[in-house]
Order: C-alpha cells, then sequence, then structure tokens
C-alpha cells in the first residue's frame, strides 16, 4: 500500500505540476482516488476562470440562443494534458511504438454556450490528457473556453478560428506536430459568422493540411451548408497532391446532402472508409444524449472526418484510416455529458 500510495503521489505531482505534501493532501481527502483527487485540485482555478450565470435549465437547439458566458480572470496552472502513468482508461490510451507510428485525432464539438461550462470543459481535458491527441479540431468555443485550455493544456499549440462569439479551434500536440502556417478562409454567405480554419503542418516527416469548420446549421440553412461543402472541397482539391488534407468538424451535413453535392475521387469519409461501424454512427443523438432535454428523438452523423491522401508518386508517405471511436458518453459528476455532441476519437496509418 506505501508502494502504491508513493506511485500515486509521483504521478499526482506529475500532472499538477504540485509537490508531494499537496498531492498527499488531495489524495488522502479523495480517499486515494486519481480522478477525483485531480478533479478537487482544478476545482478552485475553475471557478476564477468562468463567470458563474444563471441559466433557463431548457435550451432551443438554434444558434439564436446561444449565449456566451464572459471571462473574469485566470491563474497559470499546469497541464492535465500530458499523458500521466494513472488514468488509463481504455487500451487505446497504452503508449508503445505503434502508437507513436500513428496520427491521432479528436474532433469535438464542445457546445461551450450552454449551462454547466466550468464542469464540462473539465470534462475535455479529461479526453485530451487520457488519449493524447496529436490533433485537435474544436467547434463552438468561447473566450474563456480558450483561456482555460492556454492555461491547462500547455503541451498544445492552440489556433484560434476567431474571437469573439463562438468559433473554432486547433490544438497541435507541440512535441509531434510542428505547425508552418494558419489561415482563416470566410464563407462568403454564412449568417452565422462560420468560416474554415486552416493549417499547414508536418508530422514526422508528412507534409498535412489541416482543415477544420462549423457548418451553418438548421435544417432550413441546408443550401447554405452545401455551398460551405463545395468551398471546403475546393480548398481541398487546391492543396498541392503531395501534400495530405485532413478535415473534421461539424457539419450539420444530412446524407442527402452530402449526396447532392458529392465527394469527388480521392477524398474519403472516414467512417464509410472504415466499414460505417453502426456504433459510432452518430454524433449528434437526442435518444442517447440528455444535455438539450429536447422533446424530440433525433439522431444525425453531423460530426464527419473526410480524408484526401497524398498521390503524388511511391516516395510520399501516406495516411490512412486506421480506426474510430466515439468519445463521451459517459456523464460527468455533475449528471450531464461534456457536450450535446459526442467527440470522434479517429487514428491514422503512416507508410511510405
Amino acid at each position: 500500500m506505501e508502494q502504491t500510495r508513493t506511485q500515486l503521489c509521483e504521478e499526482f505531482v506529475s500532472v499538477t505540476g504540485s509537490d508531494s505534501a499537496v498531492a498527499q493532501c488531495y489524495l488522502a481527502e479523495n480517499e486515494w482516488e486519481m480522478e477525483r483527487a485531480l478533479n478537487s485540485f482544478y476545482e478552485a482555478d475553475l471557478e476564477t476562470v468562468f463567470a458563474i450565470e444563471e441559466y433557463p435549465e431548457r435550451r432551443e437547439p438554434s444558434h439564436q440562443n446561444k449565449r456566451r458566458r464572459t471571462d473574469t480572470n485566470a491563474t497559470n496552472c499546469a497541464d492535465p494534458t500530458e499523458e500521466p502513468a494513472c488514468s488509463r482508461k481504455t487500451e487505446v490510451n497504452q503508449q508503445s511504438p505503434e502508437k507513436d507510428d500513428k496520427l491521432s485525432l479528436i474532433s469535438w464539438n464542445v457546445d461551450g454556450l450552454d449551462t454547466d461550462l466550468q464542469d464540462r470543459v473539465r470534462g475535455l481535458c479529461s479526453y485530451l490528457a487520457l488519449y493524447t491527441p496529436d490533433v485537435v479540431f474544436l467547434q463552438e468555443l468561447v473566450p474563456p473556453y480558450v483561456q482555460y485550455l492556454k492555461k491547462r493544456a500547455v503541451s498544445y499549440l492552440l489556433i484560434e478560428g476567431g474571437e469573439e462569439g463562438y468559433f473554432t479551434g486547433m490544438m497541435l500536440k507541440k512535441s509531434r506536430v510542428k505547425l508552418l502556417q494558419s489561415t482563416i478562409v470566410p464563407y462568403p454567405t454564412t449568417q452565422m459568422t462560420r468560416n474554415l480554419l486552416v493549417a499547414r503542418v508536418t508530422f514526422r516527416g508528412l507534409d498535412l493540411c489541416l482543415m477544420t469548420s462549423h457548418f451553418e446549421s438548421c435544417k432550413a440553412h441546408a443550401e447554405e451548408r452545401m455551398k460551405q461543402l463545395r468551398l471546403v472541397l475546393q480548398k481541398m482539391a487546391e492543396v498541392p497532391d503531395n501534400i495530405t488534407v485532413l478535415f473534421g468538424g461539424d457539419t450539420n451535413l444530412r446524407d442527402a446532402e452530402v449526396a447532392k453535392v458529392g465527394l469527388p475521387r480521392g477524398v474519403c469519409d472516414i467512417w464509410e472508409q472504415l466499414g460505417r461501424q453502426e456504433h459510432c454512427r452518430y454524433t449528434w443523438d437526442t435518444q442517447a444524449n440528455s444535455n438539450l432535454a429536447a422533446p424530440y428523438s433525433c439522431r444525425c452523423r453531423f460530426d464527419r472526418v473526410y480524408l484526401r491522401p497524398a498521390t503524388r508518386g511511391d516516395v510520399v508517405p501516406h495516411l490512412a484510416p486506421f480506426s474510430m471511436a466515439l468519445i463521451g458518453l459517459e456523464k460527468l459528476d455533475c449528471g450531464r455529458y461534456t457536450s450535446d455532441h459526442w467527440g470522434i476519437y479517429a487514428q491514422f496509418t503512416t507508410s511510405s
């Protein structure tokens, strides 16, 4: 028991940047359960980052009804996304040479404008710590959420797709992904201030063009949504064919809309490429996810990941889909999920 508790203290220190006395105190108060101790440690800082506001318990699923919380101040914090030796909940977190060779991605609409933001941003950081993805695509970020991530996730470079309201963002693991340049491409006719965030990066000698977006919401905006998909596909086609293009985000697309636009040859939907597995089909599911307390039942594959591998010659390294799963399926201590969307966790193999 003494050896186990000493190891837990060391792991707590490595995650939080505190000292052994602090670690011992928090662990002892939480019956030596690491997750509870970490949550207790981070709770005080959460309260200083986010303003507490009262919101109605129920919210209409419309962009017009989303409300933004304001930021007060923040303090410097340790990085909970550095992978600790503890807190391994699934096999995917086991470090191995095989994992080092794969590119890992999380794409998630984090619904930063809903209630219980403190608990839910902490939930996101827990998933980042568990999966340690190389690349993270985020949608519906708000300024306090960004500030919290910048303070906590110091092992990542965070690129913002906006500054006010809600917007997209990318997080790049500094030790594995190098940023070359980033740009924001506006959608000319959007009514919801949506855009395309693009970043050129390198990963283990592989040239990548990363893209994320949040397409126009609601059924009535199908035409604008399809315009945005066409623009994304055009931008993907403009990237030189010796560079792999990876797009992910909350597209709000219905299958009929994608069929109407059509994916060009060479661009694949990774869910389809991996066999259309039913367990990870629906990323927005009011049957299973109670965050919206929706009085209706709706299951949609709004969140999608598209890949256009590099094709110029045999010497160009290739990226291929390896696995895909949904995350965020567990309720937090507050009784809600991290978001009203499930997140996508995907891995890609690299080969020459």
